[in-house]
């Protein structure tokens, strides 16, 4: 498929330091009878009003969009004179951890206690997440939870906020029976609505939590909600928890699977021009500037590897957050863009192998999703270490499919080589498994150069897509439709590393063909070498043919699926 490493990484070996990527706070121990809850009343103001929040100068409400989850999030309107802080005082144990975690979105916004820890993220354009770790003092039976923005820095938004850990409920230490008949009644292409019958309690059931797969998607009064923001023809397993005052945690309802309805075309409603950017090679251009010349929105940001062991890291080397690589993603989100990862590639020390299990690989995963707040993923697969790997394969695919159930509305991407007349051996025995391990991936990308295939760089990657589109067919049994919704095309701007040429004029082709069939995804290796140099050959920052600076992204930015 590829002779050298230029097509997806530069001719250098990546370091592979042993450093963790990220230090996690770790699980607390909490008492068996008072297990780890959400004590925080209306904690995604589902309720559509504040209380039990209240919010300084009378500047906090309640908003329909944005959201994090379900319909509702908050709102802060920041002015000159006031941060618009929104608190809540809840009861909590003496000597005893806690965890604060909330969903926030605008420029400065502030999550924390009094007198004990907070936190911060400076201007994402998406939602992103903060969590804090504190405990209580001797004595200590109350805490006053809060979240704001800065001075002047624009309205904030804040979702889901949860503070883990057993309420100060004195000697009450029984749990809520467990819900019954949880139920789905209606659903859509992206939302699911539920029911259930109450819980039980020797006080008095105060919430009920709602998870998809293991993560926690609302809390919310009643015996019925609507789960938004889910992906179209896709699988999701719900349980619900009932809780009362004291922190006291039921067991788990019996659980429901839901698959969502079909998109528009039958397919996932997902579009996304999103060529490759490089920070760690290639003299990488200012992602802002290319994005006001070209008007692209989305950069596939290359690459996550491990940094030693289950660890992701920005080419195994760099933290994810902190450093330039954050500075980027920071940029293009204030710029009204935004990322995607691509965790993989053709060479590296990759995530993929180094973790022992499905569930661990979902953690690394995880972890890539939590730093950003992430609207998608994509797995690069490739080389003999991943792609060509039977139990890899189905260990990426086990974990994309737990980071699937555990963060609604996410989007799953694979990325993957190609001959020219569709997926080989190993592309059909991942799309294969995919369907049977009923992993719910959204985009399969194909990377349609380096195959060998002769001058006709149009004509092999049209028969390279449609060989997949017939793959997909047959093994999901979709129409032509949902099956082209489901397609990706990753093509390689100028020369290839086996010297195929694809100009900007076999590219627009490529791209117009894309959006007849309305495919989903639309990618090229790469924006460090969308620059003219004829005569040039192979290279990181120059297409090697005759072309105007950009030219392939501005070519790209046209794609609309």
């Amino acid at each position: 498929m590829r002779t050298s490493f230029l097509g997806r990484t530069p001719r250098r070996l990546l370091a592979l330091l042993g450093t963790a990527a990220l230090a996690l706070a770790g699980a607390v121990a909490l008492p068996s009878t008072a297990q780890a809850a959400n004590i925080l009343g209306n904690p995604g103001f589902e309720s559509g009003g504040l209380s039990p929040w209240t919010c300084s100068g009378g500047l906090g409400s309640v908003v329909s969009s944005p959201v994090h989850s379900g319909a509702k999030a908050l709102a802060g309107a920041v002015s000159s004179s006031d941060i618009a802080q929104c608190a809540q005082t809840v009861a909590v144990q003496p000597d005893t951890a806690y965890t604060l975690s909330g969903w926030v979105r605008g420029s400065y916004v502030y999550l924390g206690v009094d007198g004990g820890a907070s936190t911060w993220t400076s201007s994402p354009s998406a939602y992103s997440r903060l969590s804090v770790s504190f405990t209580t003092g001797a004595g200590q039976t109350s805490a006053r939870i809060y979240v704001h923005g800065w001075y002047a820095q624009g309205t904030y938004q804040a979702d889901d906020i949860s503070l883990d850990g057993p309420g100060g409920g004195g000697g009450d230490t029984q749990a809520p029976s467990a819900p019954t008949a949880l139920a789905s009644t209606g659903k859509t292409s992206t939302s699911v609505s539920l029911t259930w019958n109450a819980a039980t309690d020797n006080v008095g059931v105060t919430a009920y939590d709602v998870y998809s797969g293991t993560n926690r998607v609302q809390s919310v009064a009643g015996t019925g909600t609507t789960v938004s923001g889910l992906s179209p023809s896709t699988g999701y397993t719900f349980t619900v928890r009932a809780r009362d005052a004291a922190g006291n945690v039921s067991a788990a309802s019996a659980a429901v699977t839901v698959t969502t309805n079909a998109g528009g075309d039958g397919g996932t409603g997902f579009k996304q021009a999103a060529p490759y950017l490089y920070l760690g090679w290639g003299d990488p251009p200012s992602a802002t500037s290319v994005m006001n010349a070209t008007g692209v929105k989305w950069y596939t940001l290359a690459f996550i590897l491990s940094s030693g062991g289950c660890n992701p890291a920005w080419d195994g080397q760099r933290a994810l957050t902190g450093g330039n690589d954050q500075a980027v993603i920071n940029s293009i989100r204030s710029a009204g863009g935004d990322i995607v990862p691509s965790i993989g590639g053709w060479s590296g020390n990759k995530l993929g192998p180094n973790c022992s299990t499905a569930e661990a690989l979902a953690g690394a995963y995880q972890k890539v999703i939590d730093a950003y707040g992430l609207k998608a993923i994509d797995v690069d697969i490739e080389n003999t270490d991943e792609f060509e790997n039977a139990a890899v394969q189905d260990r990426i695919l086990g974990a994309l499919k737990i980071v699937k159930a555990n963060n609604p509305g996410l989007r799953t991407i694979l990325t993957f080589g190609t001959t020219t007349t569709g997926p080989t051996y190993w592309g059909n025995r991942l799309i294969e498994q995919a369907r049977a391990l009923n992993a719910g991936i959204d985009v399969f990308t194909i990377m349609p150069f380096d195959f060998g295939g002769g001058s006709d760089m149009y004509g092999n990657t049209v028969n390279a897509s449609e060989g997949l589109k017939n793959k997909l067919k047959s093994t999901f049994g979709w129409d032509d439709a949902t099956a082209y919704a489901h397609i990706g095309i990753s093509g390689m701007n100028g020369l290839s590393d086996q010297q195929e040429l694809t100009s900007p004029a076999i590219w627009t082709q490529i791209r117009d063909w894309a959006n007849s069939r309305h495919i989903a995804r639309l990618a090229y290796w790469s924006v460090n070498r969308d620059r003219p140099c004829p005569g040039g050959g192979v290279t990181s920052n120059c297409s090697g043919i005759s072309q105007t600076t950009w030219q392939f992204t501005s070519i790209t930015a046209g794609f609309t699926g």
